[in-house]
């Protein structure tokens, strides 16, 4: 079969074949009867991703009207009967993340009242993945949000590259977390000329396990970006040293927490906190004459992107790509992108950025449909999921 190449006008790499990895998979089956397929978002990429899964499926898209009321409020309306069957929502998460949640919430709600026997959601990127952990005196709002959920009436997840795996603990129902990397790794292999002499690239040591997990599946160097400009989470206050702590105060050996004043009982001096602090900015690896592809689950605020991508070009590095699952690309992004040294950026439809598209020339879309619509079909089955995650390591 000729190698399909990429048209000019168009920028959605979508398989005309499956992948290797895939061979074998008859995602063109329809699975019988006993369950839909519904769009749980009025926006015209959310439907447009599910009519893929349902085309690959060999079956309809559920009848429902999801549509906002003049106060605002989110109206959901199941159009058919769904008693007894296994109901998969589609539901992307456009800018207006808020209106997205509660369209899913209400669809799920709407649906375990009409005595649906399942309700799996489908979930490419999961919203507020990026509080997942304690800032000060914040909250941990996606454990709240997966509370929600599984109480509106989802019974199964299907998601993909959450920001940190530590999330599926937060559920108390199943969470599959599906994988982009495969399709990335197609895309780096069949559209990047002379990708050989490519080097995979962490733009913070953060980043590096991810990028590794590339390097070797594709047999190709690893270079990682250490210093200064990088901001890490993990370098943001949580909150675990308030109250300030005070030099040359006193611990009471019995109660274990500091005094101001001098107590009676010999204490203990507390040591001084010695600030962190990066080094000058610096790139472990070599990258001259070399294609730098720069690796990472989210693309949301690009300046760490823009910047790496200036590192690069100084270091030499004559071409420079970004690979991300979750194209977000807030805010003025895309024309960001469009004046940086970064030569194309690569995501997956798992986040609407048709908008983003036409403020950015580099912008390319890699289709997931396939995955989601194989796990749909193993799922109602009863199959083993496994065989999705082959030659996928825990790093991806």
């Amino acid at each position: 079969m000729p190698r399909r190449m990429l048209t000019p006008h168009k920028s959605v790499f979508s398989y005309s074949r499956p992948p290797k990895w895939l061979n074998g998979v008859n995602t063109m089956n329809s699975a019988g009867s006993g369950y839909r397929v519904f769009s749980a978002n009025s926006s015209a990429a959310c439907v447009e991703l599910a009519k893929k899964i349902t085309e690959r499926l060999g079956v309809e898209l559920g009848k429902a009207v999801v549509y906002q009321e003049t106060n605002g409020e989110t109206r959901v309306e199941i159009q058919e009967s769904v008693r007894g069957q296994d109901i998969f929502i589609i539901q992307t998460i456009p800018r207006d993340v808020n209106t997205a949640v509660m369209e899913l919430l209400i669809m799920a709600y709407a649906l375990k009242t009409s005595c649906s026997r399942n309700i799996i959601g489908v979930i490419p990127y999961f919203p507020y993945s990026k509080q997942c952990k304690m800032r000060k005196r914040g909250s941990i709002v996606c454990k709240l949000l997966a509370s929600m959920l599984s109480n509106a009436g989802l019974t199964h997840i299907i998601t993909m590259d959450l920001h940190q795996k530590e999330i599926q603990g937060f559920f108390n129902i199943p969470v599959d977390n599906l994988r982009a990397s495969p399709f990335l790794l197609q895309y780096i292999q069949e559209e990047i000329q002379d990708y050989r002499n490519a080097v995979i690239v962490a733009k913070s040591p953060d980043a590096a396990k991810r990028a590794q997990s590339y390097a070797e599946r594709l047999r190709l160097g690893l270079a990682v970006i250490h210093g200064e400009p990088q901001c890490s989470e993990h370098d943001m206050a949580d909150g675990r040293n308030s109250p300030p702590t005070v030099k040359n105060t006193t611990v009471h050996p019995g109660l274990g927490f500091p005094c101001k004043r001098q107590h009676p009982f010999p204490g203990l001096e507390l040591p001084m906190m010695i600030a962190k602090e990066k080094p000058p900015i610096s790139v472990v690896g070599d990258v001259g004459g070399r294609i730098a592809i720069i690796v990472d689950d989210i693309i949301d605020e690009v300046e760490s992107f823009v910047a790496a991508a200036e590192i690069l070009k100084e270091r030499g590095a004559y071409k420079i790509f970004v690979m991300a699952t979750h194209g977000i690309l807030s805010a003025d992004a895309p024309s960001l992108l469009e004046d940086s040294s970064i030569d194309e950026v690569v995501v997956t439809n798992t986040v609407p950025h048709e908008v983003q598209k036409l403020q950015c020339a580099k912008i390319r879309t890699v289709d997931i449909s396939l995955i989601l619509s194989e796990a749909i079909r193993r799922i109602h089955n009863g199959e083993s999921m496994s065989y999705l995650f082959r030659n996928i390591t825990m790093d991806d």
